[in-house]
């Protein structure tokens, strides 16, 4: 498996604990890092600043100095209480002056000396010790030739402090990275508690229970869009759920009706035997039963093409009177029957497939029309503007409980009793399709029912409004 992929299954407390402990760690170190080499360079500017300290008093010495022995007498006295610091003195000729007890440098190892007046810091390493240095020329008193001095300071003693620190160091970052880890872990566990309570709410909704739903005001504010949206999501969730429960209880209903139809009738022409024109009625009638199942059927299966939101079949720009009107003529014979009046005003475009807008105003017309009383007016109007093409189909007649328009476009549902005609060869799925319509154009639909009129309103959005 890829390192990409086994990084990818990690849990996130893992992640988060080795992310933290890798930083923390990181951190330690670079800090005991720093201290190290600032200790370091610390003893090396305290060593020079000793041996800077000896120069002066070296080169007092010298001055105050009236022969070579004397010298190096004066030097034995002031120098053999100095742990650790050495010096040698030689002349010009390379003569021993002074020479500190154990202290025997290679000569022929050590450089020449400075220009007089200047001074050469360094590190030498001697007999296995590395020691300082600080090497210069001074002129003593009994004689006008300068002498060269080498003092060094061993560094033995900074060397064991400083192994004895990097020790110290080591234990304490290694502690210090196991607690920064276990802290890390339990960091990472309490911050992710909210994860696992959504986690616990989301294992306890099933179909029997979705109103369960995420503590949006427990978790903190990172985690609150989350759980808003799978909120959301989950309101969704529960809409759609019982959408398709209420829409299977209204299928069966609206199967049942038939199919026991035609059962009975089936049975019955089977317990005698019977003339072949009462059979013909009997197929005649089982016929339109099985037609008003294939129009069932058609009907959802047009429902589930438009709504899964497929792109249109056929797009055009046409004009929605002249394909109303055509509508209107259509519909003239039955309106004239019932002695219901046609209106048609407005004009405007569509951009869209013709044949979708003509089921769409047709669902509305035939509903209008069983509605509509005798006597009665319906009003086609369409009003177009920059941003849409707005088709209105009006009908006089009772009005519509307004607690019933929200689901007038349901699937399977009527309104009340007062409205339903006998007559009526509807399945309850023409306001769904005309509303699938609609959306599958980028458009909706909207009603209102009072004083008399009620208006049901197509709202064609026009194609660079849509983008």
């Amino acid at each position: 498996m890829p390192a990409r992929a086994r990084w990818g299954r990690l849990p996130l407390t893992q992640r988060l604990t080795l992310f933290f402990t890798v930083v923390a760690a990181a951190v330690v170190l670079g800090l005991g890092v720093m201290f190290l080499i600032a200790t370091g360079q610390h003893f090396v500017a305290l060593d020079r600043i000793a041996l800077q300290d000896k120069q002066h008093l070296i080169e007092e010495i010298l001055r105050n100095a009236h022969s070579a022995e004397n010298a190096g007498w004066r030097l034995g006295e002031a120098l053999s209480y100095h742990h650790g610091l050495y010096a040698r003195v030689t002349d010009a000729q390379g003569e021993l002056v002074f020479q500190s007890q154990g202290f025997a440098p290679d000569t022929q190892s050590a450089p020449a000396g400075p220009a007089m007046g200047t001074e050469l810091f360094g590190t030498w390493e001697h007999g296995g010790s590395i020691y300082h240095t600080l090497r210069f020329e001074a002129a003593p008193a009994y004689s006008q030739t300068a002498l060269r001095v080498l003092i060094a300071t061993d560094t033995d003693h900074h060397a064991q402090f400083l192994r004895d620190l990097r020790r110290d160091l080591a234990l304490y970052v290694a502690a210090a990275i196991v607690v920064c880890g276990l802290l890390s872990w339990l960091a990472a566990r309490q911050g992710l508690a909210p994860l696992r309570e959504m986690r616990s709410r989301a294992a306890a909704v099933t179909s029997q229970k979705l109103t369960e739903r995420m503590p949006v005001q427990a978790v903190p504010v990172e985690m609150a869009d989350l759980a808003q949206e799978l909120n959301r999501m989950l309101d969704r969730l529960q809409e759609d759920f019982q959408r398709l429960t209420d829409f299977s209880s209204d299928l069966a209903h609206e199967l049942r009706t038939p199919i026991s139809n035609l059962l009975t009738q089936t049975q019955v022409a089977l317990t005698t035997k019977r003339d072949a024109a009462t059979y013909r009625d009997i197929l005649a009638s089982n016929a339109e039963e099985f037609e008003r199942l294939a129009r069932m059927v058609a009907d959802m299966l047009f429902l589930a093409k438009t709504e899964r939101g497929v792109d249109l079949p056929h797009k055009e720009r046409f004009s929605a009177r002249q394909d109303s009107l055509a509508l209107l003529e259509f519909y003239e014979a039955v309106a004239e029957e019932k002695r219901i009046r046609f209106r048609l005003e407005g004009d405007g475009d569509i951009e869209g497939d013709r044949l979708m807008f003509r089921r769409a105003l047709s669902n509305l017309l035939s509903n209008a029309l069983r509605h509509t009383p005798e006597a009665g007016t319906i009003t086609v109007c369409i009003a177009g503007t920059a941003q849409s093409t707005v088709v209105s189909v009006e009908n006089t007649g009772p009005d519509i409980d307004p607690k019933m328009l929200p689901r007038l476009f349901d699937r399977f549902y009527r309104a009340d009793p007062t409205r339903a005609h006998p007559d009526a060869e509807g399945s309850g799925l023409g306001l769904a399709i005309t509303r699938a319509i609609v959306q599958a154009h980028g458009g909706h639909v909207t009603v209102t029912s009072s004083h008399g009129h009620t208006c049901f309103a197509l709202v064609f959005p026009h194609r660079a409004t849509q983008a």
